[in-house]
Order: C-alpha cells, then structure tokens, then sequence
C-alpha cells in the first residue's frame, strides 16, 4: 500500500510520515510541489492508492489539484487536509465527489493519528486497497462483454446485512451485485451498471440480480430465516408499464412473497417527469412490494419526492451517517432526516454504520435499522448463516443487556 502525502510545509510533511509510520503504514511518499506529486501519479511505478492533499499550496491549490486528479482519472483513495475552515474543507470534499474520486474523507490541521487511522479504515473496507482485482481505473466493461457476462451467468450477488437498531434481529439483506471477470475478478457495480443503462442492458442485469436474490431468500427462509431482500434499481427500469408484474411474477415463482422485496431507488436519479414510474411505483406499493429511497439527502428536491412518490422506507446516505458523531452539522441532518422519516410513518435505514458510537447514537435517535461495516461488510450469501451466529453472540454487549 503506497500512499502519496502532497503539502508544501516540510514540517507537516516530516508528521504525518511519522503517524503513518506508527500506523503500520511504511511506504509513503512526501512531496511538497503539486506539479511533481501529479507527475508521480502519472508515472504509476509504483502505483499510488492513497493521496493525502494538503488544499491551500502555493503554485497549485488542493481544488486545482484534485481537478487535474480527475483529467487522470486517479482509481485510488483521496484524502484532503487543510487548515481552513470546516466549511471550506466541506466544499472540496464534495467537488473531489463531483469529480468522481474516491474520496475517503477529510481532516483538519493539525492531523491526529485518530484521523489517520478512520480514512485508512475506509479506503480499505472499500475495497481498494483489498487486494481483490478489478478493472483498471476509469476503465468499464464494454457493450459486449457485459451482455454475455449476463448470459453466462457470471454475475454474483453479495448481501450486506440490514439489523434492527433496538433489538439486533436480522431484518434483511441488500444484494449488490458484482461481475466475476476472467482476468480482473471481482468487477464492482460503478464499472457496469452505467453501461447497463446505456446500451438497453439494465432489464436484464435486474432480472438477473433479482432471481439470484430470490432464490437466496428462498434458502433463507426454508432455513428459518424470515428476512426481506433489497434490490437497487435504475429508473431506466421503471420505463415499462410490465414490470410490476414481472416483480411479483418473479416471487410467485419462487413461492416467496411480494412483501419480501423492497426496491431501492437513489433519490438523485429520480425522474422529474414521473408520470410512466409514478403509475409504476404505485402499483409495486399494491403489490405489497416495499421501496425505499436510497441515498437521502443527496439529490433534488428531496421533501417533493418523499411526497409524490410512494415510498416506505428512507435510507439516509452514508455520508451523512459514518460522520454524525463528530460532526454537527452531519448530526443535524441525520437528525432532521428520522424526525422525517418518522413523521411520515416510513422505516428509517441508516448506512454506513462503522463504530460504535454511529450505532449508539442511532439507537438512542430511534433509528429502525442499520448496515455497515460495524455490522457487517458484503458477502457472499453462504457466508451470512455463520455470520449471523457471530452476530448473535455480540448482540447482548451491543444492545446493554
């Protein structure tokens, strides 16, 4: 793991090599001069996965900086570091997010190994740093070899477990779906879900992600685990007046009921002309089919949508979850969003939950569910039975019994 430290005071530079050094992190890289740091990344022997970005620098600022990362199409994790004011820090984390990097966070100056520690945590639960194999970055499937990856059933779902805050008790399962390439491994979804959508594929990746989804449940269940399933959706999907039906089709086929299903949809890529999904959603709801709004708080008019559409389920954005504890304005928007969801009689879902402080502040917040690394990272579905026993076992301490 190689990680590449941009800021022009040496002193801050001699720091924060050594607090990564006493992380355990040894292979790491000071530059003061933005313009050497890019070269650097260019060059990729040996490859960078983590550039911690000082934002305010003579010559090249950190917004600058981060503007050419994305020219680059930078695949690692990025961190800024800046003195300034939160908010300032705050506006370029959500640039760099705009830019499409990988941001893991941001920290202020002076930098504590407590910080060091959380961003390094998150590039490596998020896979980057994991050693799995995927495609190179800003490198995505093409056309063609993602209709026959469907065809020859190479796609696999892992399920990431959703837990009821004021009991433990397994409530569900999301399955995110990943592609198993020859060469590269395991594919995410960013490099081939927006191919899906744009060569006329997304049907038949869902159709494929939801039966594999349903016929895990059906082994869930005739093992006695009553649980529900959650399958992300593209509103490219919600193009044809069918596909309520095909849904409930889908489960009658595997004798599982409608109500087992909740379909997410990211507030960000709903659709302003709702009338073609309006009918649609409205009909899955009569289908005893569950939706939820994914990603709360990060698209359009947000409180319109919860008003139009209907929803059941509010799933506030990790973003927003992971930094509550320590931030207050995160806090307040967290806040804000199950004072909604509550008034508005939907189930609350916390993401991103990954201390134990997210999950005692959401529990004393009366949050309904939860998922994240603290529960549960994504896995294949043979891993969730043994998985559960573990989880069992911990339940006591978590919940002060």
């Amino acid at each position: 793991m190689r990680i590449l430290v941009v800021d022009d005071d040496p002193f801050a530079q001699r720091l924060f090599a050594r607090q990564l050094e006493r992380l355990g992190f040894s292979d790491v890289l000071t530059l003061g001069d933005a313009h050497n740091a890019l070269t650097e990344i260019e060059q990729g022997r040996p490859r960078v996965d983590v550039v911690f970005c000082d934002l305010q620098m003579p010559e090249m600022d950190g917004v600058e900086f981060v503007r050419h990362l994305a020219r680059m199409e930078f695949g690692g994790c990025v961190a800024l570091v800046s003195g300034e004011a939160r908010k300032i820090l705050q506006a370029a984390e959500g640039l760099a997010r705009a830019h499409q990097l990988r941001v893991v966070g941001s920290v202020t100056k002076p930098v504590n190994p407590g910080s060091l520690r959380r961003i390094l945590d998150d590039c490596i639960r998020g896979g980057a740093l994991s050693g799995i194999p995927e495609t190179p970055p800003g490198q995505s499937c093409s056309p063609e070899d993602l209709r026959a990856a469907i065809a020859a059933g190479m796609l696999e779902n892992h399920y990431q477990p959703k837990v009821n805050l004021a009991t433990g008790s397994l409530a569900g399962v999301e399955a995110l779906v990943r592609l198993r390439h020859p060469r590269y491994g395991l594919v995410f979804p960013d490099r081939f879900v927006g191919v899906a959508e744009a060569h006329g594929l997304i049907d038949d990746l869902t159709r494929a992600v939801l039966a594999q989804a349903l016929e895990h449940v059906r082994t869930w269940l005739d093992s006695g685990m009553n649980i529900h399933v959650a399958v992300n959706l593209s509103m490219k999907n919600l193009e044809s007046v069918e596909f309520p039906d095909e849904i409930v089709e889908q489960a009658k086929a595997m004798d599982i009921a409608p109500s087992a299903i909740i379909l997410e949809l990211t507030e960000s890529a709903l659709m302003d002309d709702a009338r073609t999904s309006l009918d649609i959603l409205a009909r899955l709801r009569l289908k005893q089919v569950g939706l939820s709004i994914d990603d709360f708080g990060t698209g359009h008019s947000s409180l319109a949508k919860l008003h139009d559409l209907p929803f059941d389920e509010l799933k506030i954005d990790r973003r927003f979850v992971c930094q509550a504890t320590r931030d207050p304005d995160l806090r307040a928007i967290v806040d804000a969003s199950l004072a909604i969801a509550r008034d508005m009689g939907l189930r609350s879902v916390a993401e991103g939950v990954e201390t134990r402080e997210d999950w005692d502040y959401l529990r004393e917040k009366g949050c309904d569910l939860a998922q994240g690394y603290f529960i549960a990272r994504p896995m294949p579905p043979d891993h969730l039975l043994p998985w559960l026993v573990q989880w069992e076992n911990r339940c006591p301490e978590l919940l002060g019994a």
